[in-house]
């Protein structure tokens, strides 16, 4: 775990607790902890160049949001839902995620277009190369900047939540069916953003997360 967490940002304005969540949350958002992988506070605090108390609230924090667990022995652990839970929350992503992005539309500029297609390029070259973490990695930066955009908060960290507890597992999957074969809807979904047509980007969604629940399905039965 340690290589893959940053130092807190001394030139961050938010207090240090903030920080440290924020870099463990990202962490685990983009796929780069694996199911069942264990933490330690003070490998946390010592990373990131923090004292055990933001390393303790942060984790408390996200143990809370079920990104992380608790055992009873004390140990903190990414965990490993069972299939019944996984299908559960990618009910969920087909509920919200859909919603949000026909609701980018009305936000989407030039701008906005042209940052979403320089990350569906590195994604490209992604799936090229059957690099599973950088792909876990840019799917979420992908789909964060097309959800911001739909100005929806509260909706948005709905769906954060549910990535907190799935991208682990998606970076397992990846990782064992590989990235080559996936359908890249990205594009479909940013043919229909330049148009303004937010019927056909809430469904380019809706297939692209709909992928990603039947590999899951594959990998857990």
């Amino acid at each position: 775990m340690d290589a893959r967490l940053q130092a807190a940002n001394p030139a961050d304005s938010a207090p240090t607790h903030e920080r440290v969540y924020r870099i463990l949350r990202d962490t685990i958002l983009q796929g780069a902890m694996a199911p069942g992988e264990s933490l330690t506070l003070r490998g946390v605090a010592e990373q990131m160049g923090a004292s055990m108390t933001p390393a303790r609230e942060a984790v408390r924090r996200l143990v809370a949001e079920r990104a992380l667990e608790m055992t009873g022995s004390g140990r903190v652990l990414v965990p490993v839902p069972d299939a019944a839970r996984l299908d559960e929350l990618f009910r969920a992503r087909l509920l919200l995620e859909p919603e949000l992005a026909q609701m980018a539309v009305k936000n989407a500029d030039t701008h906005l277009i042209s940052r979403l297609k320089a990350l569906d390029a590195a994604i490209d070259d992604d799936l090229s190369t059957g690099d599973a973490a950088a792909y876990v990695r840019d799917n979420s930066r992908f789909h964060t900047l097309l959800y911001k955009a739909a100005d929806a908060p509260a909706l948005l960290a709905l769906v954060e939540s549910v990535w907190l507890q799935t991208a682990p597992m998606m970076r397992r999957v990846y990782g064992r069916l590989g990235t080559q074969g996936l359908a890249d809807y990205h594009e479909a979904a940013l043919g229909a953003l330049t148009r303004g047509d937010a019927p056909a980007l809430s469904a380019a969604i809706r297939a692209d997360v709909a992928q990603g629940r039947e590999l899951m399905r594959l990998a857990t039965t």
